[in-house]
């Protein structure tokens, strides 16, 4: 039995109605979750007991340490997706935070990725890699191996599109942060070039026609 098989999956809302995971948000990544520190030597205390409980749990997320906050992202790598495993951290991580007197805010949560519309992706893919010195992922992404810059994803097109953008920009946020997020762009200048895609991703457009489509986290959507 591999690892992959013995690894239960859990839907993004099931992850959401599960007790002791109100500081996180499921968006591009996994599971995330922004703790205010105020401090840095408060954001190593925090790391620190991150990084006891997942050795503990033999399961790794990733953590993003700033002067003001600490930013943690957990998901099942077998799976590329959301599990058990990461409840289980997800909810160990809030409590230390919690003992440690530092408050968690969703509102910062959010995550970005590049998108390519792309004729024969296997042509263009390599010469993204190549010229951004990341390594393939997958049949469409492309990854930074050192985990630091942006997704590029590449997204097939069945005919040339010469009239609209080709590379976009993704950004997702919490769901029920999204209708402000698309409502802050439209008021900054922005336009709808659709919404037929919501609640699942709504694509704007700055003055000039530059793309970008923001979307929540997108399984078991009614």
């Amino acid at each position: 039995m591999s690892g992959a098989d013995m690894v239960e999956r859990v839907s993004h809302r099931q992850f959401h109605e599960v007790d002791g995971v109100e500081d996180w948000r499921v968006v591009f990544g996994g599971a995330t979750a922004y703790f205010s520190t105020g401090s840095f030597a408060k954001g190593v205390e925090l790391v620190e007991a991150i990084g006891a409980l997942a050795d503990a749990a033999n399961h790794h997320p990733d953590v993003d340490l700033r002067y003001g906050g600490v930013r943690v992202c957990t998901v099942t790598h077998e799976i590329d997706d959301i599990s058990e495993r990461d409840v289980a951290l997800a909810q160990q991580i809030s409590l230390a935070a919690r003992t440690l007197g530092i408050p968690a805010d969703p509102s910062k949560v959010q995550a970005m990725q590049v998108s390519i519309d792309a004729l024969d992706i296997a042509k263009v893919w390599p010469f993204w890699c190549a010229a951004m010195g990341y390594v393939e992922r997958g049949d469409d992404d492309a990854v930074d191996p050192l985990g630091f810059g942006p997704v590029v994803t590449f997204q097939q097109m069945d005919e040339p599109r010469p009239q609209r953008s080709r590379i976009h920009v993704d950004v997702s946020v919490p769901r029920d942060q999204v209708e402000q997020r698309v409502a802050a762009a439209l008021a900054a200048g922005g336009h709808m070039v659709s919404d037929a895609n919501a609640p699942h991703w709504w694509t704007l457009a700055d003055a000039e026609g530059n793309e970008v489509d923001i979307a929540p986290w997108a399984d078991d959507l009614t």
